[in-house]
């Protein structure tokens, strides 16, 4: 069964710059999104509860967005943050886009909202 590509959106109270550098910093990414992230030039190893997964950082506009594709996962699939001001309320929101079968749609993004929540607290921006 083909896999559906979702996205959620979330306001986050930081500045654009340093929201990025959280969603793209292994230090960073290790305080919200993974136990462990190390990464060796475009490969970022993730861990949690001792198992590791390793993906590629496919597309990167400093800033803006990234993208990562998972090692072994389908080729057209892939996770990805953009970040940007909303042009009503000038607000800094992350656009965070995944594939889960339809039926896991829902369970996915409870699993984003609480890794958002912890990105949140890294932050400072609760």
């Amino acid at each position: 069964m083909a896999r559906k590509k979702f996205s959620n959106e979330y306001i986050i109270r930081s500045s654009p710059t340093i929201l990025y550098e959280f969603l793209t910093q292994p230090s960073n990414l290790a305080q919200w999104f993974s136990d462990y992230c190390d990464s060796q030039l475009d490969i970022y190893i993730f861990g949690w509860n001792g198992s590791f997964q390793r993906a590629r950082q496919v597309d990167r506009i400093e800033d803006d967005s990234v993208k990562y594709h998972w090692e072994g996962g389908n080729k057209d699939e892939y996770f990805a943050f953009r970040v940007y001001k909303s042009e009503i309320s000038n607000d800094t929101v992350l656009e965070i886009t995944d594939f889960a079968e339809a039926k896991e749609i829902k369970e996915q993004t409870f699993l984003w909202d609480k890794q958002v929540e912890d990105l949140k607290h890294a932050l400072g921006a609760f």
